[in-house]
C-alpha cells in the first residue's frame, strides 16, 4: 500500500539545492522591511523639522542612527542569504 520514495544521488542533490535556493530567497526578505525602516526614517526626519525646524541638526543625528541601525539588520539579512548560497 504505501511505497517507500527512495532518492537516489542525483534527486537528493537536486531536492538539496532547490531547499538552498528557497531558504538564501526568504532570507533575502528582511532586505524589503528594511527599505521600508529607512523609508520611515527619514520620512519622520521631514515631518520633525518641518514642525520645528530649529531642532534639525539634533533630529538629522538621529535619523542617521536610525539608518545606520535600519542597514545593519538588512547587512545581517543579506549576509545570511549569502551564507546558505555559499556555506563556508
Amino acid at each position: 500500500m504505501f511505497r517507500l520514495f527512495i532518492l537516489n544521488n542525483k534527486r537528493l542533490f537536486m531536492l538539496l539545492q532547490a531547499a538552498k535556493f528557497v531558504g538564501a530567497g526568504l532570507a533575502t526578505i528582511g532586505l524589503a522591511g528594511a527599505g521600508v525602516g529607512i523609508g520611515t526614517v527619514f520620512g519622520a526626519l521631514v515631518i520633525g523639522v518641518s514642525r520645528n525646524p530649529s531642532l534639525k541638526d539634533e533630529l538629522f543625528k538621529l535619523a542617521i542612527f536610525g539608518f545606520a541601525l535600519t542597514e545593519a539588520i538588512a547587512l545581517f539579512s543579506l549576509m545570511m542569504g549569502f551564507l546558505i548560497l555559499f556555506p563556508l
